[in-house]
């Protein structure tokens, strides 16, 4: 077995071990070592896991993740958490339930299976594990919420649903064009808050003198139903798609048509391998399975790709989602949404405009950090929920707040916030409310935190520090 060393001295953060060191595991990797955390990661690929040594300050250890041996050499007795996310799901929950009976850490497993999906929470119970992460399904979650609201690029739930954060670009001429955000708030009666703009690259949190512009990216919070009258009152769509065209029929493809089909949506999927295509014509058999090359432009066209609603390109390469997206883009009135897996050159990917990009490395990495966040707390509040935003220049943290947080029963105006920082929405009793300098937050609440600093662990974090 070889064991890789660690090139620092271990800091104050939580003893974090990472099994699996592909795609999901990598980005864990490098956002928990940004976060401060002491992590070991195990892998059966030896080069592999020298390369992560290479390039963070981790230990890591080849071997099978759920050896007793490999295990105890990695230090699962003084481990706050392990988690597993290599390509097997049985191997991912027995690394969990090893850990379990030879620790006493925390455990979350990665579980992709849809023969599972049905189970996952009979399984976290029973095995007693933390957190069960399905990428794929979570992935197909974000797809289904922007087909229902096809104007939003992006679209960011909190408050268990009741509160979305919701980004759009500003049309040409749009009757918000040169409106001061006072004058925004004035004009509608419905409670929006407008928390983020991009402008020509740069992103800014705004005050209320701030002017709006054509092609300005804008985030906004506000209920579900309020966001629909702000879209309608402004004159975007706001009605859901009634048909999709989906290429790849992975496991996120079949997750999505099967929430599809059952918002009533018609669904096609191209799928080039024939015994796949066989799989979910059983799996899916209101849904119309094309078999052949979804690269190919006249199978595209035969099969009605232009007349499409929306369209997903969902295949396993990311130069193929993006050449379909591009292509996909002559039609303006189709909703087009693009799965990228990995995340290096945001910038080229940005600059070519495809709209709404999901990340599925992203979402499994933004769950795991809110929990790691909120098992480092004080006792002030807890981590509920965390969204990096406009490509990790931001992020989008919910707290529930709990006795004895210095934020309690203070009006809002008299807080002393710092710097690029916004309380976007205060959740009370099932009540959401857009806070105004009058507003305080009470015991209990979910409050929304808008802030471009990274790392807050409590909702003390807003504070300027004395």
């Amino acid at each position: 077995m070889n064991i890789f060393k660690k090139k620092q001295q271990d800091n104050e953060g939580l003893n974090i071990i990472i099994v699996g060191c592909g795609k999901v595991g990598s980005t864990l990797v490098s956002r928990l070592c940004e976060e401060g955390h002491n992590i070991t990661v195990i892998d059966k690929n030896k080069d592999v896991v020298h390369d992560i040594c290479e390039t963070y300050d981790v230990l890591g250890i080849v071997g099978n993740g759920s050896s007793y041996k490999v295990q105890m050499d990695a230090g699962i007795e003084n481990t706050n958490l392990i988690i597993a996310v290599t390509d097997s799901d049985e191997l991912n929950i027995l690394c969990c339930t090893m850990a379990k009976k030879v620790g006493k850490c925390s455990t979350i497993a990665r579980v992709r299976n849809p023969d599972y999906s049905e189970e996952l929470h009979y399984l976290r119970e029973k095995l007693e594990l933390s957190i069960i992460l399905n990428p794929e399904l979570e992935t197909a979650n974000e797809i289904a919420r922007l087909l229902k609201f096809p104007s939003a690029l992006s679209i960011n739930a909190f408050a268990r649903g009741q509160v979305e954060m919701i980004t759009f670009k500003i049309p040409e001429n749009n009757m918000i064009c040169g409106m001061h955000l006072y004058e925004l708030q004035q004009e509608f009666p419905f409670q929006v808050l407008i928390c983020a703009v991009e402008r020509d690259g740069e992103l800014t949190i705004p005050n209320g003198s701030y002017v709006l512009e054509a092609g300005d990216v804008v985030s906004y919070v506000s209920t579900v139903k309020n966001a629909h009258s702000f879209f309608k009152k402004i004159g975007l769509k706001t009605h859901r798609v009634s048909n999709s065209f989906i290429v790849g029929g992975g496991r996120t493809s079949y997750y999505l048509a099967k929430q599809l089909i059952d918002m009533g949506i018609d669904v096609k999927i191209v799928e080039r391998d024939v015994a796949r295509c066989e799989e979910l014509s059983l799996l899916l058999d209101k849904a119309m399975i094309i078999c052949g090359d979804g690269s190919d432009e006249k199978l595209l066209a035969r099969e009605g790709f232009f007349e499409a609603e929306s369209f997903i390109p969902l295949t396993g390469m990311d130069e193929e989602n993006i050449l379909l997206t591009l292509h996909a883009k002559r039609s303006p009135n189709t909703k087009v949404i693009t799965k990228v897996n990995r995340i290096t050159f945001n910038n080229v990917i940005d600059s070519l405009e495809l709209g709404s990009v999901v990340y599925p490395k992203y979402i499994t990495a933004e769950a795991i950090i809110a929990y790691v966040r909120a098992k480092k707390n004080s006792i002030g509040s807890n981590v509920e929920t965390l969204y990096h935003i406009f490509a990790d220049r931001a992020e989008a943290i919910e707290f529930k707040i709990q006795s004895g947080s210095p934020v309690v029963g203070v009006p809002l105006k008299e807080l002393r916030l710092k710097k690029n920082l916004l309380v976007a929405c205060i959740t009370r009793s099932g009540r959401v409310i857009i806070p105004g300098g009058n507003d305080s937050i009470a015991v209990g609440d979910r409050v929304v935190v808008v802030t471009m600093e990274s790392g807050f662990k409590d909702v003390a974090d807003i504070l300027i520090e004395d």
